[in-house]
Formats: C-alpha cells, structure tokens, sequence
C-alpha cells in the first residue's frame, strides 16, 4: 500500500504561505511578565553599540516560559531569545563562551519545545521575523519588515526580507507539487505537466527576487557588520571559541556545545524544491558514481543539507521526511519519456532550479569572496602595534576544522565548493537530451554539445565575474552567507 500524502495542517505548513505561518508572527509578547526580554530586544542595536549588552542581560531575572500561551508566543519567545544570546556572545571585544541562566534557561525550555537547536536558525531571523506594513496587503517584498535586527540597518532587514518574500511566492508551489504526487498515480500526465510548468514559472521569479537583494543590502555592511552575528559557536577556534559555548542552566552540570549558526540551507523549502523533483545531493566532494563505485572523495564530509534538516522547526522537518517517502514525479516523467510536453516542463525546473543556485553563487561570491579577500589584505597592511589593537573581527577570521581544513561560513561548510556541486547536482535528474548536454558539466551520456556555461568558469572550478568592480575570480575562499 502506498504511504498517504502529507497534509500540510498536520506539519505546520500553511496553505497561503508555505513554511512561513498563515498570520504575521507576534510583535511583543503580550504577558507583561515578559517585559524585560522585549525591553532588551527593542534596545539590542544601543546595547549593543554602547557596550551595555552584556551588563544588562547579567541582570535580567531568570524567567519561566510557563505564561507562553500559543504557538506564535513560543515562537516570538525563541526568535527574541536567539538574538539576544548571539549579541551577548559577538556582542564585544572578543566573544564569550558563557551564556547565563537568565537567557540559556527559558532559550533552552523555548527550543525544546519547538524541537531547535538553541543557536539563531532561518527559522528565528527570518520565518519568524516580518511583519506586514499594511495589514490588508500580501506577504510582498515591499509591503515587509522585520521585527527586529542586531544591527538597526536597513541592510540587515532586507537581507532577511528578501528570503521571506521568496518563502511567501513559492509557497503555493507546496501543495501544487503534493496534488502533483497525486496525480502522477492516478497517471494523469496532464495535471502533472501543468503542475510543472507552474513550478518552472515559480523558480524563475523567485531567482529574479534573489537577485534583489542587490537592491538595499551593501556587500560591506553585510560582510562586516551582520554576518559576524549570525555565527554559530561551530568550529570557531580561531575566533575565540575553542570549544563552542556553554548554556548555563544553572545545575552546574552545562557542557560545551557547537552548533552551526543561521544558514539559507535551513529552508524547508528549497530542500522541498530538490526534493518534488528528484534531485539528490550527496556530501561535498564526493563525485556521481557510473559504472564500477568510485574511489573515496578527495575532501569527504557529512552531508551538510540532511545535517542543516536538523536546525528545522521539528514539524518542517519531519514534513520533508513525508515528503521524501511519496515523491514520484522524477520516476513518473522517466518513465513517460515519450511525453515531450511532461519531459519539457520536468526539466524546464531543473533548468530554473539551476539558474537560481548559479545566481546565488554569484551573489555569495560578491558578498563574500571579495570581501574576504579585500579584508585579508587590509589586515596584512597594519602593523603589529595596530593589529594588536584591532577588535576581533569575525569577517577576518579563516576557520578551520581539527583536521586543518578551511571552514567557511556561518553554516559551518566549504562555501563554494558546496554550492556549486549542489548545483551541478540539480541538472543530473534531466530527461531529454538536450537538457542532459544543457544542464551537464561535461558532454554528459557521451553526447556532444553544449552545456550551461557559467560566467567565466573555468574547469579548474574558479570562476571570474565581470562586474562594476571590475573582474574578479571566486575560488576555494572562506565564505558565510548562506547555502542555498
């Protein structure tokens, strides 16, 4: 017997909004007991900018989240609280490894019941952070803002914004494909290839949607002023933190944790995306098997999109799990290969999906990759007396793991090598022949032609972006953006 299809209420999927929630999350927890978290998170940025943070979360009393009344309250509570312990830890000087009862207390109660890691998710600065400027207008990049920021910058809204709007288009894409599972087993190619065409239509506003983020979000700004404080305590030695963070829950008995901090990753919906259409991502360097098994990977590591499943509301989470048990569209359209409308709209997606990932490179390599590299010689051009006075700054920071290898990022991965396999990886489900030569990072099936070139990509993996800056090459540096 064939599992039953997932129904959205049962995993807090909403059926307007997808992964976001139906209702704008709340601005302020109602219970006036609550009053001294609000007080702090409204004043984070001057806190924080007067080195006052740290003073006033030391004297917060510890508080029970018995009086959370409501989902969205337990949410609001998680949100508020993750922020606040991020800016208590890279709020200063150097960071701390220490966050006290008064804030690991109710953030560990508050992840326990919503089944997160207690570290700033996708989930806390972004699915449950916007709020509508007009009440009687859709969730739409410009009728948005956030509930609150580390940095008060317009900059630091608009790069969590941005993802909202993209959560909000492509959410009825989530029941379309869940009737297009359906539909595929009643064999009914029409509706499926309807539903993929939408689908493909859907993946190419939402790339033009990314690509805004160009609009209000400066690569600077980002790179040094917001990026530090989406860092997890993972891998982290270099900047402070040789064993991660401590929770104190006040039993005396807290252990060291690492977690990876915020991360684009963390969306279930674009792992749904990858998941309606059958595209598989195996763990960074490890290559796509044909014929005999190949050797071990040259830079063999744990698949970091299943591990990013674990810094998912649990509710999403187990909803991809569902999802992965049903999906059947790759094998319905495999299957059908003499349908050329089904074959065409299949991998017309993968050809949008791609797009999307290749722009999303582009944009890490701009915000990151220069910056990066624009930050490394700055500091190779103070002198010891100034660098000696220079306040740690996470952005010029290379992480590396135990075994010495480069650690790019708040996710906690080798940034462009993993974005651009996880690219490569969403052509290779491809049907007709020409979207194999299309989408294929060689000749593909043995058959000649051309394929999806990127701008200035050279085989070696190094890519060279023609832009207002002039040209640039993006290679194997450390990054931190997100992973789409």
């Amino acid at each position: 017997m064939l599992p039953s299809i997932p129904r959205l209420e049962d995993y807090d999927v909403s059926p307007v909004n997808g992964f976001l929630p139906t209702d704008p999350p709340v601005e302020l927890l109602p219970d006036s007991y609550y009053a001294p978290w609000e007080r702090i998170i409204k004043r984070l940025q001057a806190f924080v900018l007067s080195r006052r943070l740290r003073e006033q979360v030391d004297i917060l009393p510890v508080l029970s989240t018995d009086y959370l009344r409501s989902e969205p309250e337990w949410r609001r509570a998680y949100s508020v609280l993750s922020m606040i312990a991020h800016a208590y830890i890279w709020g200063g000087d150097s960071p701390l490894e220490r966050v006290p009862p008064s804030i690991s207390i109710p953030f560990l109660d508050t992840c326990r019941h919503l089944e997160l890691p207690p570290v700033a998710t996708y989930a806390s600065v972004a699915l449950w952070n916007w709020k509508l400027i007009f009440d009687d207008e859709p969730v739409d990049l410009h009728n948005l803002s956030t509930l609150q920021t580390f940095t008060g910058s317009t900059d630091e809204s608009w790069f969590y914004l941005v993802s909202v709007a993209i959560e909000a288009r492509a959410a009825p894409i989530v029941p379309l494909m869940l009737d297009a599972v359906a539909a595929a087993r009643e064999n009914d190619a029409r509706f499926v290839t309807e539903a993929l065409r939408s689908f493909a239509e859907t993946l190419d506003d939402i790339g033009s949607m990314l690509v805004r983020m160009y609009d209000s979000c400066d690569p600077h700004v980002f790179y040094h002023r917001i990026r530090p404080f989406l860092a997890g305590s993972k891998n982290m030695a270099d900047a402070g933190l040789p064993n991660g963070v401590i929770f104190d829950d006040g039993t005396g008995n807290s252990e060291y944790v690492q977690y990876s901090g915020g991360s684009n990753a963390q969306s279930s919906l674009i792992q749904f995306f990858d998941l309606a259409l059958g595209v598989e991502h195996r763990p960074t360097g490890e290559t796509r098997q044909h014929g005999p098994p190949a050797a071990a990977p040259l830079t063999p590591s744990n698949n970091f999109i299943q591990e990013m499943r674990t810094y998912m509301p649990g509710p999403h989470r187990r909803f991809l799990q569902h999802v992965a048990s049903v999906a059947n569209i790759r094998d319905y359209v495999d299957s059908h290969r003499n349908n050329r409308a089904l074959c065409t709209a299949f991998d017309a997606c993968l050809a949008m999906l791609r797009a999307f990932r290749d722009k999303h490179i582009q944009m890490v390599s701009r915000y990151i990759i220069v910056k990066s590299r624009e930050s490394r010689s700055h500091s190779r051009s103070l002198s010891p007396q100034q660098a000696s006075k220079t306040k740690l700054n996470l952005a010029n920071v290379v992480h590396r793991d135990s075994e010495g290898r480069k650690l790019r990022g708040t996710g906690g991965t080798a940034l462009i090598p993993f974005l651009k396999q996880a690219r490569d990886e969403t052509g290779e489900p491809a049907i007709d022949a020409w979207a194999r030569r299309l989408l294929g990072n060689g000749p593909g099936d043995g058959i000649p032609g051309v394929r999806m070139t990127k701008m200035g990509e050279h085989a070696s993996g190094e890519m060279e972006v023609v832009g207002l800056a002039g040209t640039w090459s993006v290679d194997d540096s450390e990054g931190g953006i997100c992973h789409w």
